[in-house]
């Protein structure tokens, strides 16, 4: 079972300000699928990626969001115990911080 199933909060800092959201990774007979929700919207991840590192488990994935404005965004995230670290980017834009704490146990 992946280290990143559960339940996240993460927080991106962007030239905008810093966005929250919350997370949810489930592992059903080793694939792992995931949402994205902002309170209002929930948002499927695609494209989930996990990988054993010598640092921590490697997970990547992209997600399309339409507000504050229409992206394709790429996730790169490592996970340590409870914590993820990691960025995100939207095509050209430059790269955005990920920070994130697991919510549930």
């Amino acid at each position: 079972m992946s280290t990143i199933t559960g339940s996240w909060s993460l927080h991106m800092k962007t030239p905008v300000g810093t966005i929250h959201a919350d997370y949810l990774f489930v592992d059903a007979d080793g694939v792992v699928t995931g949402s994205a929700s902002d309170g209002s919207r929930i948002t499927p991840l695609t494209d989930i990626v996990v990988q054993p590192g010598a640092d921590g488990e490697r997970v990547t994935w992209r997600q399309s969001i339409t507000k504050p404005l229409r992206l394709n965004l790429e996730f790169d995230v490592t996970v340590d115990g409870d914590a993820l670290i990691g960025e995100s980017r939207a095509g050209r834009l430059p790269r955005t911080r990920v920070t994130g704490e697991r919510i549930d146990s």
